[in-house]
């Protein structure tokens, strides 16, 4: 999907005041970001490393795991479709089936077709070689499978392949699975997002974990410099200095609770029960679509229309949320929708 995701503001010409679209911390501090890549810039008069090995190593020191157990990418999305396309290799692209889970993140269905590889809305039961594919927490729902019970599932099932996508884990405080527990294990591999945990959605980086096997794999198809400098120059920066950018987790997620209970007590809006920083909602009687133009021309509010998550129809947005005032913005502007 080139198109269709949250985070549109190119769409809209300045407009936009706050941006709720996108499942990241607006009000991230990335000062010290700014002023060493300001410092850094020379960088771009040269050619980054073909594979960004400098950071492989600095990411393996932080989780303590070998280097070979890690692969960095453009953006954790790289990461998806490298392992769409292994897998195709691997076994042949008709003879494994891909469980999804739905609704979750439109990029494993699309990179498992990019493939001519099958997809079942099916379970563990379903009959082939399978690997499933797991958003936690799961976007677009910010629903949470806790790290025992999955690793439980993972150890039964030596036969599956287990994709666990971990972009959000850095907005939750429900327990989610280590690196050092993917490094043991064959059958696991683990997606993280840097672009979330840091709020540098435009540097694109990210990064898996797994089994030396399949992260030898995973590097040969990776294409030569996707990684760009500016972004491996980010990457050690922020992985070095120990670097936090999002308010206080307690804080902020006891902001998005109360958010959600406060778009719950609207009439005409029902949101799902959220355990991180996201939340989706439905709204009656209209659809998304003209919620999000009605908020962007009236208020320069963002929201994301979800309606092109699998299983959910035109009725459906999904928010962020970001600060009391922000927020506060976001309640009154959906109640005046709705006048």
């Amino acid at each position: 999907m080139i198109y269709g995701h949250g985070d549109d503001l190119y769409r809209y010409g300045g407009r936009v005041r706050t941006n709720f679209s996108s499942n990241i911390c607006q009000n991230a501090d990335l000062g010290a970001l700014k002023r060493h890549l300001a410092a850094r810039l020379d960088v771009i008069g040269n050619y980054p490393e073909p594979a960004p090995l400098s950071l492989e190593k600095a990411l393996a020191g932080e989780q303590g795991v070998d280097e070979d157990n890690v692969i960095v990418t453009n953006g954790a999305t790289e990461a998806i479709y490298l392992i769409a396309q292994n897998n195709a290799m691997r076994w042949g692209a008709d003879c494994h089936i891909n469980i999804i889970p739905q609704p979750t993140f439109s990029e494993y269905a699309d990179a498992c077709r990019a493939c001519g590889s099958r997809i079942a809305d099916g379970t563990l039961a379903t009959a082939g070689r399978k690997v499933v594919w797991l958003c936690n927490p799961n976007n677009p729902t910010g629903s949470v499978k806790p790290a025992v019970e999955l690793l439980s599932e993972i150890d039964a099932r030596p036969d599956v392949l287990f994709v666990i996508d971990q972009s959000y884990e850095h907005y939750t405080n429900e327990p989610t699975i280590a690196d050092k527990d993917v490094a043991v294990r064959r059958n696991i591999i683990l997606l993280h997002s840097m672009t979330k945990r840091f709020c540098i959605p435009g540097l694109r980086l990210g990064y898996a974990t797994a089994c030396r096997e399949t992260i030898s794999e995973l590097r040969q198809l990776r294409r030569p410099w996707s990684v760009n400098a500016l972004a491996i120059e980010a990457g050690l920066f922020l992985v070095s200095s120990g670097a936090v950018v999002i308010p206080p987790l307690d804080e902020y997620l006891a902001e998005a609770q109360r958010l959600n209970r406060e778009l719950g007590m609207i009439d005409g809006i029902t949101v799902v029960p959220t355990k991180t920083n996201f939340m989706l909602a439905s709204i009656e009687g209209h659809t998304a679509a003209e919620l999000k133009e009605f908020l962007v021309a009236r208020y320069g509010l963002l929201i994301r229309d979800a309606s092109n998550f699998s299983r959910l129809d035109t009725s459906y947005f999904r928010v962020a949320a970001q600060d009391r005032r922000a927020d506060d913005m976001l309640i009154e502007a959906i109640k005046d929708f709705l006048k």
